[in-house]
């Protein structure tokens, strides 16, 4: 090597050396054993109970809750209660830590300094706006992928799956430092939560903007939970254990029944009343497993659940009655007989599969009541070709002593005959009066007795063959031989089924009454509330604060103009013989004029103009904050009559300089309104926008207010009438914007009046407009008018 070139690579040495060391990241001082004491954090002792320690956490976490405290170490404050809670509560942690001194993590400088890098991401907490956390340079799991959701998947096939099970969803975006922390927890979870049936959900906020704004997540990370369509936000630390109890907390609590020696008889006794089989499971563990009641929460609809802890005292004789394995979970089916189970299943872990494979094929009683269409439905499906003939058999019966001989006979033939193409179905005729009067035609021999019939369903119209038993069933063994004959013939001549008939869908016997659904909605909407309270912010309970003070602010308006009208009118002097005289003739003009002008406002005039896209951004864009303008929707052959109609319901509020007046033609600008609808789903549902329907759907009469500024509109739908069908006719032309002078009576058809009545209560609806109790449904940005 030359001694020059030597020379050079000396030199530029310690410049390496420097620039290696500004690239190194700095090293963590280590922290002493002592300083973080989980003990100290929560107040209690080392030999506190788990009881003593969760009690003190929701006392600390109760006082120090950000939401809630406002000192400036509110938050890092009730980190480290989390903390310290996540350590005492875990048994294996608590041990390392009395032992060691800290949380059972490897202990030496360099793994020290990874703990003391990542120590916040299992207790990381967040209530919408605080986070205050280091940066993870790591890599994102991809595993989230398969969990992504987007809008229309989410309206059409989430929500509706939220009635079998519960979803936990996260929103999460690009560069969401405080995100990182949470997925090694999220991935976790994640995982345990589906194998026990939960479902799992993913919103990317950047990409999924409309859907983010629809579930209200208006920061990341935000994690909420869905069950029967309903949101509810998730606001404690992320945690695993936190996690799993918010999904069973959104859970009904009357989902299992724990059994005991006491009510098992009882249990297994309701057979009759709710119509469902019943399923005992027999475990060692103390609580309800969180995999079992999402069970009962799927199959809720078809089975009723019991938990037997076979570890308690007072289980002995039911653990004895049925030949319990004490060692394994047991899961039985009771049917129409409580004395033996209808079927069993016993493994070391129950599976999610296992019992789902178990319980779909004793959804059903050997014998099951028709107590509703749906039910029907299901046991007696319209056969979809000629090898998938569905046969259902019923027993036309009554309530009563006096009929359970025959019942009972009947149930015995059912359970000797068991077949996949027959079920066996039996009904009150007192409960169904017009599906038993359907069958049996009214005929004198079967009142006061049962009948059987057999009967095929041909459509979903209410159409069936059927044939009825010559005679009235009493149970006898001759009709058993003469039911079990037309079985056999039934199998090789479909045309057994002579008769046919149409049949009423069958009343819902055991839905509940209209005050118990009025109840258990009023305390739901009170529930929600309560938890907005004090966990939503600012944003989000603008609307529910609007709408207090708007009803305040009516009520005693109200009272103060009354009394001031009230002393006035005591104050005024009769009027005088000639102002009477003067004010009838007044009356009788005025009454004159409104007949001339056909109810076309007399005084003044509406103003509606034409929303196109010349005034688009005018009238709409760039419109005054606190101005709104209301858009009627019409086509060029409704324009006259629906523009008739819409100057007089909203005449009245045309003294208001915030309220413009529009209207936008459905020929022309279909696909802005559709867009629109998009984000008013529950109000005005489209089941697919492109479909082969798309330019059918009829939208005039809607009447949209939009906030130009706020980017948000009400939505009004028209009023069905019974008329509505009727053939269009024709008005004289119309202009809303000219009218001053009263011009002659126009002729209307029929058809004109059912297009004006589609407008019928919109006055009322302007009136909750301008109290602020509309329901408003946002818009990340307003799209172009073509």
């Amino acid at each position: 090597m030359e001694p020059g070139r030597a020379a050079g690579m000396l030199l530029l040495l310690p410049l390496l050396l420097l620039l290696l060391l500004l690239l190194l990241p700095p090293a963590l001082p280590a922290a002493a054993p002592g300083d973080f004491d989980p003990y100290r954090v929560l107040g209690v002792g080392r030999g506190s109970s788990q009881a003593d320690i969760k009690k003190a956490y929701k006392r600390l976490a109760r006082e120090w809750h950000p939401d809630k405290n406002k000192d400036p170490g509110a938050e890092d404050k009730f980190i480290q209660i989390s903390k310290a809670y996540e350590i005492l509560s875990n048994e294996e942690k608590r041990a390392n830590f009395d032992r060691y001194g800290d949380a059972g993590e490897s202990q030496g400088f360099s793994q020290h300094q990874h703990r003391q890098f990542h120590r916040f991401h299992d207790g990381f907490y967040f209530d919408e706006s605080f986070f205050h956390f280091p940066f993870n340079s790591e890599r994102r799991d991809t595993s989230d992928e398969k969990y992504l959701l987007h809008f229309s998947h989410y309206v059409n096939e989430i929500v509706p799956d939220s009635f079998k099970k519960p979803y936990l969803i996260k929103i999460t975006s690009d560069w969401c430092f405080s995100c990182i922390h949470i997925e090694p927890v999220w991935k976790e979870v994640a995982q345990e939560l589906e194998a026990l049936g939960a479902g799992i959900g993913v919103v990317h906020a950047g990409y999924e903007r409309r859907l983010a704004h629809h579930l209200g997540a208006h920061s990341t990370p935000t994690l909420l939970g869905l069950i029967n369509g309903k949101i509810t936000f998730f606001h404690n630390a992320v945690v695993r254990e936190n996690l799993r109890q918010f999904v069973e907390n959104l859970l009904p609590g009357n989902l299992v029944e724990k059994i005991t020696d006491k009510n098992y008889i009882r249990f297994l006794s309701d057979w009759r009343k709710d119509n469902k089989p019943h399923v005992l499971l027999f475990d060692h563990m103390p609580v309800v497993p969180l995999l079992y009641k999402l069970t009962a929460f799927a199959y809720r609809d078809y089975l009723s659940f019991g938990y037997v802890y076979v570890g308690l005292r007072g289980t002995e004789e039911l653990s004895s009655q049925y030949n319990i394995n004490v060692y394994s979970p047991t899961m039985m089916i009771f049917k129409e007989h409580i004395d033996r189970p209808a079927d069993v299943v016993q493994a070391r872990e129950m599976k999610k599969q296992l019992i789902d494979d178990f319980l779909s094929q004793n959804k059903f009683l050997m014998v099951a009541r028709l107590t509703s269409q749906r039910l029907f439905q299901e046991l007696c499906p319209v056969k979809k070709s000629h090898r998938q003939r569905k046969h259902c058999v019923v027993l036309l019966t009554g309530e009563g002593e006096k009929f359970a001989e025959a019942y009972e006979a009947f149930l015995t033939f059912a359970v000797a005959n068991t077949k996949d193409t027959l079920k066996f179905v039996y009904i009150y005729n007192e409960r169904q009066p017009e599906f038993a009067d359907a069958l049996l035609m009214d005929e004198e021999k079967y009142r006061g007795r049962s009948a059987v019939v057999i009967l095929e369903r041909r459509n979903n119209a209410g159409k069936i063959a059927y044939k009825t038993l010559e005679e009235a069933w009493q149970g006898s063994k001759e009709d058993n031989f003469i039911l079990l004959d037309l079985l056999d013939q039934l199998r090789t001549d479909p045309g057994l089924l002579s008769s046919e008939t149409v049949v009423a869908d069958l009343n819902d016997e055991l839905a509940p009454m209209f005050l118990i659904r009025w109840f258990y909605s009023t305390l739901d909407y009170i529930s929600d509330c309560w938890d907005s309270l004090f966990h939503s912010n600012w944003r989000e309970m603008m609307p529910l604060l609007s709408l207090l003070f708007s009803a305040l602010f009516i009520l005693f308006g109200t009272v103060i103009v009354q009394a001031f009208s009230d002393s006035s009118d005591t104050r005024d002097s009769p009027p005088s013989e000639k102002e009477e005289s003067a004010a009838k003739t007044e009356k009788n003009d005025v009454s004159f004029s409104k007949e001339s002008n056909s109810r076309i406002p007399k005084k003044g005039f509406v103003e509606v103009t034409e929303l196109t896209d010349i005034n688009y951004t005018s009238n709409l864009v760039r419109l005054r904050p606190g101005h709104m303008n209301v858009v009627l929707i019409l086509s060029n052959s409704t324009k006259t009559p629906l523009l008739q109609k819409f100057a007089l319901e909203v005449y009245t509020f045309t003294g208001s300089s915030s309220l413009h007046f529009s209207f936008l033609s459905l020929d022309k600008h279909r696909e802005w309104l559709e867009y629109l609808l998009e984000f008013a789903q529950d109000a005005a549902p489209i089941p697919n926008q492109y479909d082969k329907h798309f330019l059918e759907r009829d939208y005039t009469g809607y009447v949209l207010a939009l906030n130009g500024h706020k980017k948000y509109f009400c939505l009004f739908k028209p009023h069905r009438s019974g008329d509505e069908g009727g053939t269009l006719g024709s008005c004289e032309d119309y202009d809303a914007s000219l009218h001053a002078e009263a011009r002659g009576k126009p002729s209307c058809s029929p058809g004109s009046r059912s297009i004006k009545n589609k407008l019928h209560k919109l006055s009322f609806w302007m009136e909750r407009l301008l109290e602020g109790s509309l329901q408003r449904f946002y818009i990340p940005s307003w799209p172009a008018l073509d």
